[in-house]
């Protein structure tokens, strides 16, 4: 083996640091690779010798630079300033470009660095293919002084597994915060420090060897990205677990550890908090015991002994399978569940699936290997747009993805576990078939470490009525199994190990709920009113026909918002006029002589349809969507309102528009719809109402209602647009309350215009299901809520014991406040007041 000696000079102006003193533990503790740390006084990183730039796509705060004798050198400006995405730094090379020994690689602003990242130092590290040998620290360095002496031994490409080697394949998502960087690849290197298997990481259609952190932060993964692990050697399956552990997955199947092998896992548990903070996905408490939920992915060999017509008919067989299975669970479920089951029916004969695994298949690769491609190309595409309602839909390919693979491993498509009694379910995320294989009863609540409150998980789990939370963080994957819990679903944290005093508490809440709960049930038949009779409406929010008869039971005295899009999802061609009206028949005539509120089409943003391709946009939430959409699409709208007008008795039918932001589109809308009753000889005109879901119609609500007939405040996309915050933002979605004055002095000032105008104004957002909200609402002059089927009884016992002077009172306190917490701890020691007795 051939041995050199390469001398590297200082690449910075600075003082000279031992590696030991770099204030992170990843590059102390020399886990990315032996070296020096250097603590800058210039503004430009030069070339420490002689080599070639390393690509690292999206990384501009660091550089790897490989030297002519093959040692990898990483040069990573500052600690954690990844989070800074590139801000402050501008690179003066290529990757690929040879450099000289002293040329200038990348300028830096120093003071911005200093402000806003952990520290400038700035560690020069020997990665892979060299060992440090002779090193000068705790002095100061000019540009070009002495900085590492490195002996570079040339090593041999590793060879292709020998015949009869184990040979493993496992999918995982890369759940680091900025992707795979500099630490999270030390992270993976020095996991794989024990284990003498050859491993590899695949992404973006490359390769990279897994035991160097540079060549894992030149794939530039993202997170959340699918990455693909393939372990070749007697220890790949331990391999895999060590790996598994590290990226926060399980491992494709159970495996068994050496006695003497110890999986290295850098990052060492630190003690859990007694509370993790999370975003509410359905509110309630619960407590139970912890089950976590991790859902094996099956093995994938990826060469197939078989011919591929033989693959073809494997895969073919195994989708199949699994479409007759989840046909066979629609037959027995109802509303969300049943919309998203459907769904995945739609989903799971996409014929570009198809395509993409025929394309691996017709490659010699296996049924399960093309079908995982195929799935991971899918995801991909979603992972890269801005909006996280559409990344969300992530999970709906993974669910698919494992049930097929699954049963090419000869297993059922869905394995429903067997679960302890108050079982608090804890999970990475948990996927529809998950959820709904399992058994109801047995449920106290769920959390998941990340997810969206839209995604399908929080609709089954709302619908089914579980406490849920969601995007708690890793740190809810670390929870021993067992361990008790208590889940707030109505402020947003779970806690571990509660004491007596709160488990005591806890049961007498949910006993007095479960009370409440029978007589207010009993109740739900009869209209609400406040207690001096004045009548609040309380509609049912709907998303496809099987939940109407359920909100009739549940006291609903109608619907107050179809969510028509459930007609249109997941499906190659739009439905015709017909089986329109046959749909918005039969929920009409569930409802049983009350009203129905059919939203027209809301697509764009988090619903795209494959039938009505649209631009990319980079902001989809401020691009086209909702009524927009509609417009720029006349034969849809015309087609929809044709079948609305054909409903009978029409009378009891109204029209809603989404995304209205001025008088002149309901006019166009109008318009439309007196041609198709002139075209179908139908005198009758139902009423047609706006959608108030920006500040510009908010603000326009007088304007509008010379126009529309009434008015339904939906506070979701209000809230956002008023606060600038996405609402499937994981970070923001707990800040993201509707009850911020902000939003509450826009809902008062439409309820206003409809009051002056005698026109009705309803709320039909979540804050209409938000018990504490009720009486905020009805003191701003709100007489119409439209809320989920299942909380129609509280909402309705709630009603019964306001009086519209008092809340007009809190409503004024409400709106003088300065911020959403402020408003929700007015709102909620108002109401235990009353409870109390204590006053009207």
């Amino acid at each position: 083996m051939t041995m050199h000696t390469l001398i590297l000079k200082s690449p910075l102006a600075g003082w000279a640091l031992p590696l030991e003193d770099v204030p992170d533990p990843v590059f102390a503790q020399r886990m990315a690779g032996d070296g020096i740390g250097i603590d800058p006084t210039g503004d430009v990183l030069h070339a420490p010798c002689d080599g070639q730039i390393f690509p690292m796509p999206g990384s501009k705060h660091a550089l790897t630079l490989r030297s002519a004798g093959g040692a990898d050198l990483l040069l990573h400006l500052g600690i954690e300033t990844v989070a800074l995405a590139g801000e402050g730094f501008q690179s003066l090379v290529r990757s690929g470009e040879q450099v000289r020994c002293g040329q200038p690689l990348l300028r830096f602003d120093l003071d911005l660095i200093a402000r806003r990242a952990r520290s400038a130092v700035t560690p020069i590290l020997v990665v892979s293919g060299g060992t440090v040998r002779r090193c000068d620290v705790n002095r100061p360095l000019r540009v070009g002084d002495f900085l590492m002496e490195i002996e570079v031994a040339a090593v041999p490409k590793e060879t292709a597994a020998a015949h009869g080697e184990m040979e493993l394949r496992h999918a995982f998502r890369a759940a680091f915060d900025h992707g795979i960087h500099a630490r999270p690849a030390a992270l993976i290197v020095s996991a794989l420090k024990p284990f003498s298997a050859r491993v590899s990481m695949h992404a973006r259609g490359r390769q990279a060897n897994a035991r160097s952190a540079v060549a894992l932060m030149a794939l530039g993964v993202s997170r959340d990205e699918v990455i693909e692990i393939h372990a070749v050697g007697e220890d790949a399956a331990a391999a895999i677990a060590a790996l598994s552990a590290l990226l926060g997955a399980a491992a494709a199947a159970p495996v068994t550890l050496p006695a003497d092998v110890t999986p290295h896992v850098l990052d060492e548990r630190i003690a859990l908090p007694e509370r993790l903070p999370a975003v509410i996905a359905h509110r309630g408490l619960a407590l139970g015991r912890a089950v976590q939920m991790q859902q094996a992915i099956p093995s994938i060999v990826e060469r197939s002994s078989k011919i591929p017509q033989q693959e073809s008919g494997m895969l073919l067989a195994a989708i199949d399978a699994v479409r007759v299975h989840l046909e066979t669970l629609i037959a027995v479920q109802r509303g969300e569940q049943r919309t998203i089951l459907i769904a995945h029916v739609e989903l799971i004969q996409d014929p570009e699936l198809h395509e993409r695994a025929e394309h691996w298949i017709g490659q010699g690769r296996s049924a399960a290997f093309g079908w995982h491609q195929a799935i991971a190309a899918s995801s991909a595409a979603l992972s890269a747009l801005a909006d996280p309602h559409i990344k969300e839909r992530n999970a709906d390919l993974r669910d698919l993805e494992i049930q097929v693979l699954r049963v090419l491993d000869g297993q059922s498509p869905s394995a429903g576990a067997a679960l302890p009694e108050d079982a608090i379910l804890l999970a990475d995320e948990l996927l529809p078939s998950q959820l709904i294989a399992l058994d109801r009863t047995r449920i106290a609540g769920l959390c998941c470490a990340r997810g969206g409150p839209t995604s399908h998980v929080a609709i089954i789990a709302a619908a089914l009525g579980i406490p849920a939370l969601v995007a708690a963080g890793a740190q809810v994957l670390q929870i021993a199994e067992g361990a008790e819990l208590l889940l707030d679903a109505n402020h947003g944290w779970l806690r571990i190990a509660p004491t007596d005093d709160e488990r005591q508490r806890v049961r007498r809440t949910l006993s007095e709920q479960r009370e409440r709960n029978v007589v207010d049930l009993a109740a739900a038949a009869t209209r609400a009113e406040t207690r001096d009779q004045v009548p609040i409406a309380v509609l049912a929010n709907l998303g496809a026909a099987v939940e109407a008869a359920l909100a009739v039971t549940r006291g609903a005295d109608g619907c107050g918002l179809l969510r028509s899009e459930f007609l249109f999802l997941q499906r190659q061609l739009p439905p015709d006029e017909d089986e329109q009206r046959r749909e918005y028949q039969s929920i009409l005539d569930a409802l049983d002589g009350r009203v129905l509120t059919i939203r027209t089409l809301d697509i764009g943003g988090d619903k795209p349809i494959p039938y009505l391709p649209l631009p990319p946009e980079d902001n989809p939430a401020l691009g086209l969507r909702g009524l927009r959409t509609s417009l720029a699409s006349p034969d849809l709208l015309k087609t929809q309102l044709r079948a609305i007008l054909q409903l009978q008795p029409l009378a009891q039918c109204r029209v809603l528009l989404p995304m209205v932001t001025d008088v002149d589109e309901i006019r166009v809308v109008r318009a439309v719809m007196q041609e198709c009753q002139h075209e179908l000889g139908i005198a009758i005109t139902p009423k047609l109402g706006a959608m108030i879901e920006t500040p510009a119609s908010a603000l326009l609500a007088d304007q509008l209602l010379l126009e529309a007939d009434f008015l339904s405040i939906g506070t979701n996309d209000l809230s956002q647009y008023v606060l600038a915050m996405d609402r499937g933002h994981p970070q923001l979605a707990a800040r993201l309350d509707a009850l911020h004055p902000a939003v509450l002095r826009l809902i008062g000032s439409v309820a206003a215009a409809g009051h002056a105008l005698g026109r009705e104004v309803a709320v039909c957002g979540g804050l209409a299901s938000d018990p504490d909200a009720i009486p905020v609402l009805i003191g701003l002059g709100i007489r119409e809520l439209s809320a989920v089927p299942t909380a129609i009884p509280e909402l309705k016992r709630i009603i019964r014991t306001l009086r519209i002077g008092a809340c007009r009172e809190l409503a004024q306190q409400a709106l003088g406040l300065t911020g959403a917490a402020a408003v929700r701890e007015l709102a909620i020691a108002w109401r235990a007041k009353r409870s109390e007795g204590s006053g009207d």
